[in-house]
């Protein structure tokens, strides 16, 4: 891989780690304003339900996540392992669709 293709992949990855970081906080943010409300998982549910606004949030963390993991991991099995090439390659894209599946998945659970 170019060196002008490694330098977009660190850059995404940080820029998909300052979305997470955001992401993180004011996920745990409102668990903690949920618990201390006393709400209960019904509860919960039920102000998430048809939000297109948690939607879009809890999308925007997934997406995040689907880019950044796969880069870093790719970086890992490099270093690790000495696993390079398409393979490696090919293997993480599969993951990032799996983990991009599953996201969306509870996503459109906790909104539908």
């Amino acid at each position: 891989m170019s060196y002008r293709a490694e330098s977009f992949l660190w850059i995404v990855q940080r820029a998909s780690a300052a979305v997470l970081a955001i992401c993180v906080v004011v996920h745990l943010f409102t668990i903690v304003y949920a618990v201390q409300g006393g709400l209960s998982a019904a509860e919960i549910l039920a102000r998430t339900r048809g939000n297109t606004a948690w939607l879009a949030f809890y999308s925007l963390f997934v997406l995040a996540a689907t880019v950044h993991a796969p880069i870093g991991l790719r970086a890992v099995l490099g270093e690790w392992f000495g696993w390079r090439g398409r393979s490696r390659d090919l293997c993480l894209v599969v993951f990032s669709g799996l983990l991009a599946w599953l996201g969306m998945r509870a996503v459109l659970g906790v909104f539908l």
